[in-house]
Order: structure tokens, then C-alpha cells, then sequence
């Protein structure tokens, strides 16, 4: 156990944190000082080398695999997190799923559904229950404990894809998370955010490069290139820095003003 590096240092889970947007919020957060858990899927063999990345930027890093889907898996990065660090600041909840297949919205299947959501909303939620009661109290023990949780949604919250349904509603549901752990955690000042990307460059997109290529240069966004996971790292490490203390509950767009409505 290493306790006392807490004084110092604030401590960041960013599930998914190995590759793409993840490891580009990651990335940040080590370099603004943080200590990290990372959390992913693969063996710790398949993703040393993105941790030593993280460890020559000066974080001490652990890596916590596991399912976001599954309870057990939950509680058990969380009580990594406290076993190795004995302090949690921030939760990032970046993990996600795409649709194993994409399908018409007249086509999805309940297990294609229960996959998505089952990861991309439940998952995050119950793991930001766990988070959420663990900042609340380290709050009530010291009262300058600075912390809270962002989700990383998606213009699929508001955005439709008809053959990714599934996706669009658990991003959706994602973001009433925000405002819900934003409600609660409130009288705490923990403040909860989300990040919604736009078209960003990752291993989820690279089936699509041609299609978003095209849709880009065609105006798609008003910035017009690709999002990288470096964009929506600048934006989650200002906010765990702590540079928006009055806007909880609020959504920072990362999406290259893809959304603003225009003719």
C-alpha cells in the first residue's frame, strides 16, 4: 500500500484506458500529474507498452482489468484502486462497446441490445454508484477533498444512427447519469460531467475511415477534420483539474461543431 503519495497526488480510474479515447485522456491526466488506474479487457502483456507511456510522463500506474459489464469485476478494480492508491478523485467512465453488428433499427436483436446497454449504461452506472460512495466519504473526512466523475458520451446521445440503435440509447441514458450523480452528489460539490466526441479517430472507427473521410471534407463538421483522442483528453484533464467548479451536470461538446443545427 502507498498511501501517503495521495497527499500529493490526485488518483484517476479511466476504464478503457489502454487505447483510443481513453488512453488519449489518460495520457493527459498523466502528464497534469495524476496518478492513474487503468482499466481494460486485454491481458496486461497486450497493453504494457500503453502504461509505460503513462509511466514515462511520471504516473504511477496500475492496471485493473475487467468487464464494466459485470458486478463482481466492478468491485474489484474499485478495491484495487483502494489497495494500491487508499484514494480515489476521479472516476472517467470512458469504456464502451459498439454493436457487435450494425443492424437496421427493425432488426436489432435483444442480445445485440443487452450487450450494449448492458456495458455502455449499466456498466458505467453501477460502477459510478461504487465511485460515487467512496467520494462521499473521503469528502466527509476532509473537507478539501477535491474529486467527482465525467462521462464520456457521444454525439450518439442526441445524434440517430438507426443501425446502431442500441448504441444511440445507451449513450442517451449515459447522459441523465450525468445529471442524476450531478443531483446527488450536489450537497457533497463533487461534481459530475460528461464529454460527448464527435467523429474520432480510433480503433471503434477505423471500419468507417472512408465513409467519415468523405463526410468531412464534405462539411460533415464545422472544424473539418477528425476528432483524435488527444481533443477529448484536453477537455476531461481540464475538468478534473478542477477549471469548471460551477457547471456540473453540463455537457462539453468535443465534436468539432458537428451538432450545431445549420442549413
Amino acid at each position: 500500500m502507498n498511501h501517503d503519495k495521495t497527499m500529493s497526488k490526485q488518483v484517476a480510474l479511466v476504464t478503457g484506458g489502454s487505447r483510443g479515447i481513453g488512453f488519449g485522456i489518460a495520457r493527459q491526466l498523466a502528464g497534469q500529474g495524476f496518478d492513474l488506474a487503468i482499466n481494460g479487457m486485454r491481458p496486461e502483456a497486450q497493453v504494457q507498452e500503453a502504461l509505460d507511456e503513462l509511466r514515462t510522463l511520471g504516473a504511477e500506474v496500475i492496471y485493473v482489468p475487467g468487464d464494466i459489464g459485470d458486478g463482481a469485476a466492478r468491485k474489484q478494480m474499485i478495491d484495487s484502486v483502494r489497495d494500491q492508491f487508499g484514494a480515489l478523485n476521479w472516476l472517467v467512465n470512458n469504456a464502451g462497446v459498439a454493436p457487435k453488428q450494425r443492424l437496421d433499427l427493425l432488426d436489432t436483436t435483444e442480445d445485440s441490445f443487452d450487450f450494449v446497454v448492458g456495458t455502455n449504461l449499466r456498466g458505467a452506472f453501477f460502477l459510478s454508484q461504487l465511485a460515487a460512495n467512496w467520494l462521499v466519504e473521503q469528502k466527509q473526512a476532509n473537507a478539501g477533498f477535491k474529486g467527482g466523475i465525467i462521462n464520456v458520451s457521444s454525439i450518439s446521445a442526441t445524434v440517430v444512427s438507426i443501425n446502431r440503435g442500441e448504441y444511440c440509447i445507451a449513450k442517451a441514458g449515459l447522459s441523465m447519469a450525468t445529471q442524476l450523480f450531478a443531483t446527488r452528489l450536489g450537497e457533497f460539490d463533487l461534481p459530475v460531467y460528461e464529454v460527448r466526441p464527435g467523429v474520432t479517430k480510433t480503433d471503434m472507427t477505423s471500419g468507417v475511415t472512408d465513409k467519415y473521410d468523405k463526410l468531412i471534407e464534405d462539411g460533415l463538421c464545422v472544424t473539418r477534420r477528425w476528432g483524435f483522442p488527444d481533443d477529448i483528453g484536453k477537455a476531461v484533464g481540464s475538468l478534473a483539474r478542477g477549471d469548471f467548479p460551477y457547471s456540473t451536470g453540463q455537457v462539453i461538446m468535443v465534436d468539432g461543431g458537428l451538432t450545431i443545427p445549420r442549413l
